[in-house]
């Protein structure tokens, strides 16, 4: 991989890098076609990373599907599919990590310790890998996508971080891997995050500003809903991702939530558009 890169890169080719952990859904697909409008070489990695599951969470179960994601890539225009071993990425006696600290503490950061030292690493690894000079993620998970883009500006790296919206299915559910674990009955209660940021945002535009009584109002709505177990809702400054009391500057309401074992996030930004 990084020989093929080298030899785009001397002939003077733009490399635009997808990273996966695979079982492709709509989503990795736009982001793949933005990718390809982007660069003369797009890369998709599909590698489950072991680093960033907890000991208690689904790295064993997460969904695997190599055959289905190369037949789904082939209307993309993606040119290659790098799908490393774990030995490879980490290799025995392998001991290095890259921790960035403050945005990754709150939010997944509280609930997931150590997720996101497995996140920034890996991401950090397969950047060294493939070369690009343009990587495109998902902003569903916004916190990902703060804190590689702040791993890449502290460490100098010369590649651009760019983040698409969230792709939702006809419903408003944030299409996700882990949406294949929902029961039948479950799919009801899953669409409660979406009504709760179309809420939070219609409270927000009729002029409510106190965090309090949004987050307040939204887990009320969640609560409702059969077989949720609210992990967190909360209001945080885009950049920092710091809690906010009173929304003054551009502020995102952010939502982890199981229904039944399967555990969803999903995120809107103040006075963004909210559509399906």
């Amino acid at each position: 991989m990084q020989s093929y890169s080298e030899s785009l890169r001397l002939q003077g080719k733009r490399i635009a890098f997808v990273p996966t952990m695979g079982y492709f859904h709509e989503g990795h697909l736009a982001l793949m076609k933005e990718a390809k409008k982007m660069a003369d070489c797009v890369v998709v990695s599909i590698y489950v990373n072991p680093t960033q599951f907890g000991p208690k969470e689904d790295f064993s179960k997460y969904p695997r599907d190599l055959y289905r994601d190369l037949k789904m890539t082939e209307s993309t225009g993606v040119d290659v599919i790098f799908y490393p071993p774990d030995k490879e990425m980490y290799p025995a006696g392998y001991q290095t990590y890259v921790d960035v600290e403050k945005v990754t503490k709150n939010l997944c950061g509280m609930s997931r310790p150590g997720h996101f030292r497995g996140v920034t690493t890996i991401c950090n690894k397969l950047f060294n890998i493939v070369k690009p000079h343009v990587a495109v993620f998902g902003k569903k998970d916004f916190q990902q996508f703060v804190s590689i883009k702040r791993m890449v500006d502290d460490l100098n790296m010369d590649l651009q971080i760019t983040g698409l919206p969230t792709v939702r299915e006809a419903d408003g559910l944030a299409m996700s891997s882990r949406n294949k674990y929902l029961q039948k009955n479950e799919r009801p209660s899953a669409l409660t995050l979406f009504r709760s940021l179309k809420l939070a945002q219609k409270l927000y535009s009729g002029g409510e500003k106190k965090s309090s009584v949004i987050i307040s109002k939204v887990k009320k709505l969640i609560k409702k809903a059969d077989c949720t177990d609210i992990d967190y809702v909360k209001i945080c400054g885009t950049n920092t991702l710091n809690d906010v009391k009173e929304i003054k500057s551009q502020s995102i309401i952010v939502l982890a939530v199981k229904v039944g074992k399967t555990r969803l996030i999903d995120n809107h930004v103040f006075g963004e558009e909210l559509k399906v």
